[in-house]
């Protein structure tokens, strides 16, 4: 799947009001409903959509559901990891039942091996029957015994059927280093390390999909400055290149994606501005696709909110944190739009998620936290603000897949289960590739002390098929919402799909109760032109409209 150019989109979800508007008279704290339109038919208290198909926007591309995937805590080993001796089912050391569960989501890629622990992976030590022991000193400084590296990966998302996203060394590794290990998984066996990497098991070169070219160069992948990080960008692009005979078309060439911002204000834009810009100066012997943004919904650091046992107040102030999710891709974007207006160049929110506190008991360095209800909202407002953001930002990889942070899935030996999150991601595939459609409706506003923030979140889209979908997040904790759907002209027959909410918002899957958070089926009722449906409290609601 390339990260095509593609057209802006259009329409908003609250008439002629701006979100920076909205913004600032939430951060005022200012409770504010802007009235819709009412019709005659309407019923008070009902909410008007109104999704309009003859104005399709980009392509919410199936790349923004990405995931991620890094050696920390027990993200990797226990979680994907067992070994081929182990007790648990696996195929080739990988469990079978976190396989299954990932290929329900249609995974598009997944990112790998970090993060802050790529810039020290050295990936000799991760290949053949010898396998290199180091420690990890950025995630609790545990023994990385090595024994999943490059090949095991490679089966781990052949497995899932995804796509691999390389993350190389730039911090303490060289353009040598990196080179070699493109070469050791792309080259064809005529090759010495193309004959290793068939002696170790893999005969045919690997395709890499998508390449890191560092992570967070700024911080933990170097402190560099954005001038030093660029002219190592510039190294890096030309010299480390892909040779699977398979990609050499365009169409299938491999993409390269440069190290970007960190979050919004001066120290980022300049960044930004540096990074496009030699984009923009580039010359035949160097190019880059496109540039992370990492952006965690963190309230200060270090993280200190509670991942279970908290409040409403608590639950308002993170979403309200995350919403922010949308003026800082704004803001790059605008920049990006100075140096590359044709949107050449994708944004790749690489790493975004909720990042709280470490579990009581646990290892601060393997970021175990739970997932909640609170999550899943988050996820599905994230997940919205990036389909609207669709025509420039077409890749997101959520931190992270398994036990770390936001997961999709947590494991204790034996056991499994599925968090809130993994729910929402599972709902949303139908919108993986189709196509953006504007919805206009008046979201209102959910108010908890000081917060403030839009009642009701939506988009919409038409699938491959044909089909329309409709995904609306109801983020008020107490108050449910009658809707009704009109198609801009058209005539809606029914609708189906389902719900996700729970007896409060810090509810949780445990391994003893693994259904607390767990979908429903809704459908909505048919009256004249339009359908009427009812969002329960706190939830997340997707339905394919007929």
């Amino acid at each position: 799947m390339r990260l095509s150019t593609l057209p802006r989109q259009e329409g908003t979800r609250i008439g002629s009001w701006s979100r920076l508007a909205l913004a600032a008279l939430a951060a005022l704290g200012c409770a504010v409903a802007l009235a819709a339109p009412m019709r005659a038919a309407d019923q008070p208290g009902r909410i008007d959509f109104t999704i309009d198909p003859s104005k399709p926007g980009a392509t919410i591309s199936r790349n923004l559901f990405g995931q991620f995937a890094e050696h920390l805590g027990t993200g990797i080993y226990e979680g994907v990891w067992v070994g081929k001796d182990s007790a648990i089912p696996n195929t080739r050391g990988i469990r079978n039942d976190v396989v299954a569960a990932l290929k329900a989501l249609k995974v598009p890629n997944v990112r790998w091996p970090g993060g802050c622990f790529a810039d020290e992976y050295h990936w000799r030590r991760g290949i053949g029957p010898e396998r290199g022991v180091s420690l990890n000193p950025n995630w609790g400084g545990v023994i990385e015994p090595n024994t999943f590296g490059t090949h095991e990966f490679m089966d781990f998302v052949s497995q899932i059927g995804s796509e691999a996203f390389i993350s190389i060394n730039v911090g303490s590794g060289t353009p040598q280093e990196a080179a070699e290990w493109l070469e050791y998984m792309t080259a064809p066996q005529e090759t010495s390390l193309g004959k290793e990497r068939a002696a170790n098991g893999h005969p045919a070169p690997y395709k890499v999909a998508y390449l890191g070219i560092g992570n967070e160069s700024w911080d933990c992948g170097g402190n560099m400055s954005p001038e030093y990080y660029l002219s190592q960008l510039k190294i890096y692009s030309r010299f480390v290149r892909n040779f699977n005979p398979a990609q050499q078309e365009e169409k299938d060439r491999m993409l390269r994606i440069a190290v970007g911002p960190g979050g919004s204000g001066p120290r980022w834009t300049a960044w930004t501005h540096m990074i496009m810009k030699g984009w923009q100066e580039r010359t035949w012997s160097y190019d880059y696709d496109g540039l992370s943004l990492h952006n965690y919904t963190v309230v200060k650091w270090p993280p200190a909110h509670a991942s279970v046992g908290f409040g409403e107040t608590e639950y308002a102030e993170i979403l309200k944190k995350t919403l922010e999710m949308d003026a800082i891709i704004a803001e790059h974007s605008a920049i990006m739009d100075r140096y590359d207006p044709e949107k050449k160049v994708s944004l790749v929110v690489d790493e975004w998620g909720g990042w709280y506190a470490p579990l009581p008991g646990s290892n601060p360095g393997f970021l175990q936290q739970q997932n909640s209800l609170r999550d899943a909202v988050l996820a599905a407002l994230n997940l919205n603000i990036f389909a609207r953001h669709a025509d420039r930002l077409r890749m997101a990889n959520i931190a992270q897949m398994v036990n770390v942070l936001q997961a999709m899935i947590l494991t204790s030996k034996e056991k499994m289960v599925l968090t809130p999150t993994y729910h929402v991601f599972r709902m949303y595939v139908p919108f993986q590739d189709a196509t953006f459609l504007p919805v206009a409706y008046d979201a209102g506003w959910y108010t908890k002390g000081s917060f403030a923030l839009p009642r009701l979140d939506a988009i919409a889209a038409k699938d491959t098929a044909g089909t329309l979908w409709l995904a609306v997040t109801n983020v008020d904790p107490t108050r449910p919402a009658e809707i009704t759907v009109r198609l801009g002209g058209a005539r809606a027959a029914a609708a189906s799909g389902e719900t996700l909410t729970a007896g409060s918002v810090d509810s949780v899957n445990t391994f003893e109760t693994p259904d607390t958070v767990k979908p429903k089926p809704i459908a909505a009722k048919v009256e004249s032109d339009r359908l009427i449906l009812t969002l329960e409290p706190k939830s997340v609601t997707v339905v394919s409209i007929r």
